[in-house]
């Protein structure tokens, strides 16, 4: 069994999996930063200074004197991960659209 494991962990799909995994986990610290330090800003001045990730509709005021926390839908936290979705999503897509342009190019100069 310990045999067949090895096996399959050698595997090209099993380590294109992790290092895949592992790329993409950083790339997402890369998105998040880029919406922090450069989005959020530039989405703050254009709706009039707001810090865009501390849009909310509060529900229920936090209350002091019995230790009750703030209830409140963060939108703007959503809206940050949507829009760092779609960077991911878009970046991704162009990735896959100049690898397959690569292969393409290559299966046609084997052909000639």
């Amino acid at each position: 069994m310990l045999k067949e494991f090895k096996t399959f962990i050698a595997q090209g799909n099993v380590l294109d999996l992790a290092i895949g995994v592992l790329v993409g986990a950083a790339f997402g610290k890369v998105v998040t930063s880029f919406m922090e330090s450069i989005i959020n800003p530039i989405i703050g001045l254009a709706i009039g200074g707001v810090d865009f990730a501390a849009l909310k509709v509060v529900l229920k005021e936090a209350d002091v004197a019995t230790g009750a926390a703030e209830v409140a839908i963060k939108y703007g936290e959503f809206l940050n991960v949507i829009i760092q979705f779609l960077i991911t999503m878009w970046v991704i897509f162009m990735i896959v659209k100049a690898a397959n342009k690569a292969k393409l190019s290559s299966s046609l100069e084997k052909k000639d």
